[in-house]
């Protein structure tokens, strides 16, 4: 059978995660995987370091991020090429500029301006109100 893990979060996602990139790679060699995207918490800080473990060992890595929304919920968000890479790397930006270091205050109106040919799947809350509604 076929698996791709589509979230994975890394020790750059401080008090999130706790392996290191490389760990996340070679653990996912051990269980056969393919490949596997890694989505730290609005960053792009653990790609460098799985991609680079990655080539070692014969695994893709999926770039995204994880997009927390200071009015929305939350998002993985995916480029398809290189173009919405770079549009989702303006958009960390954007948000990091706003906020004190390790932070990150990101809208829906900027993922909006940054969402060209990005492939976005929605994190449901931990909980919802009595309507069913985020």
């Amino acid at each position: 059978m076929d698996y791709t893990e589509l979230q994975v979060t890394t020790n750059f996602s401080f008090l999130r995660g706790a392996s290191h990139p490389e760990e996340l790679v070679l653990q996912a060699k051990a269980l056969g995987y393919k490949e596997i995207a890694i989505t730290d918490r609005n960053t792009f800080a653990g790609l460098v370091r799985a991609h680079a473990s990655a080539k070692k060992n014969g695994i893709r890595i999926i770039p995204a991020c994880r997009l927390d929304l200071l009015d929305g919920p939350g998002l993985l968000a995916y480029p398809t090429n290189l173009k919405s890479y770079s549009l989702l790397s303006n958009l960390l930006t954007k948000g990091n500029l706003r906020a004190e270091k390790g932070e990150c205050h990101l809208y829906k109106s900027d993922v909006y301006e940054h969402s060209e040919d990005l492939i976005f799947i929605l994190i449901p809350p931990d909980k919802l109100n009595e309507s069913f509604e985020f």
